[in-house]
């Protein structure tokens, strides 16, 4: 209760302040219930790890991953639901950005051509967003039209295939969609099928076709969920949700190609995984650590990576202190690590020690009902 009165004061005092003073907007996507209406968004200043709350910007039905254009002038957030006008498969939303507010404007909303689409991802150019969905195990591609507005799909593909798990692997569970580095090739962990599918991609189409010859694979039973590239886009890493364990990947720029390096637990030695799961990693702006979440455990894994090989070494594996950490980011300073507790309904802050990487709580907590994804917007870059 101090530290949630603490971070109480502290958003008063950054009230207070102008505008410039807060250097970006926090948005956070939800599952939306008793807790949750939508979208809800902070002023955050990366000085201080500190925010100010806005409340909820827009009402919408479990916006449960966001994305934020380019242009910092719109915000796309898939719905994670099983119908959408009356039709079997979710949907996707676009949304303007108020910068002043932080409020969202509803633009318009596409199919996403699958059900419970969980992840979604803008290519830099800001003509495509890219969705996958979890029911079915598919990839899509939506074009963005100049004011912001989605277009219905340019291109569907939908997985085949399982894997060993009979209860949670047979079938394609598409879990999210990265786009390599330079924007030629969008990978596509699925769950169902213990693979990274790789496409084809094109700025000016959008995803084109499979390409199947430069796939990633892990170990049967892993359950390949969020990917993430190094700064140099050398190296790349996949969290598999159900052996609580990240696998790095040599990655060719050239080819596409994803060739493993090694796999480490993000969870300690003799710990029983019964229950537990991850959920998102990420690589530290500085390319020197990446960091990936265990949900039951409730903690955030610390790996410290070799620049050369891209291979892992554990550092540490930090309690959190709320619970379900479905999603965290790393703020643009790269100072403060943020982790949004879907089961304790709030945020936490942490403090990245930047020549070990290991993590020290602030004692910023904000509370958020049911956070499931947390996106930055610099107020330089909003409109």
């Amino acid at each position: 209760m101090a530290s949630l009165t603490r971070s109480l004061m502290t958003a008063a005092a950054l009230a207070a302040l102008p505008l410039s003073a807060a250097r970006h907007l926090l948005f956070v996507g939800s599952y939306t219930g008793p807790k949750s209406e939508g979208i809800h968004a902070f002023r955050y200043d990366d000085a201080t790890g500190t925010a100010e709350p806005l409340g909820l910007v827009a009402k919408s039905t479990n916006p449960s991953f966001l994305a934020i254009h380019p242009n910092g002038r719109f915000l796309y957030a898939v719905n994670e639901t099983d119908q959408w006008q009356g039709k079997p498969g979710g949907y996707v939303t676009a949304f303007a950005i108020e910068p002043e507010s932080g409020r969202l404007q509803e633009l318009n909303q596409q199919s996403s051509m699958g059900g419970s689409p969980c992840h979604l991802s803008i290519d830099p150019t800001g003509h495509h967003l890219l969705v996958a969905n979890y029911g079915g195990g598919s990839v899509v591609s939506l074009p963005i039209q100049p004011d912001g507005r989605l277009r219905p799909h340019s291109f569907h593909s939908k997985h085949t295939g399982s894997s060993v798990d009979p209860a949670r692997q047979k079938e394609p569970h598409a879990h999210s969609v990265t786009l390599s580095p330079d924007n030629r090739f969008a990978y596509v962990a699925d769950l169902g099928t213990d693979r990274i599918h790789a496409y084809v991609f094109d700025p000016a189409k959008g995803i084109t076709a499979p390409k199947p010859r430069i796939d990633g694979r892990v170990a049967p039973g892993s359950g390949p969920r969020h990917f993430a590239f190094s700064p140099d886009g050398r190296h790349a890493y996949v969290i598999n949700e159900m052996l609580c364990t990240v696998t790095a990947f040599g990655h060719e720029p050239a080819t596409g190609r994803l060739s493993e390096v090694g796999t480490v637990p993000t969870v300690p030695a003799g710990t029983d995984r019964k229950g537990l799961s991850t959920a998102e990693v990420r690589v530290h702006p500085s390319g020197k650590f990446v960091y990936g979440s265990n949900r039951g455990h409730d903690s955030i894994a610390v790996f410290s990576r070799d620049p050369a090989t891209g291979a892992l070494k554990p550092v540490e594996v930090h309690k959190i202190g709320g619970q379900t950490p479905r999603n965290f980011t790393i703020d643009p300073s790269g100072d403060f690590l943020l982790a949004a507790g879907q089961g304790s309904h709030d945020i936490r802050v942490f403090r990245i020690d930047a020549a070990t990487g290991k993590l020290q709580a602030t004692g910023e907590r904000w509370k958020v009902g049911s956070p499931v994804c947390l996106r930055f917007l610099p107020l330089d870059k909003a409109p």
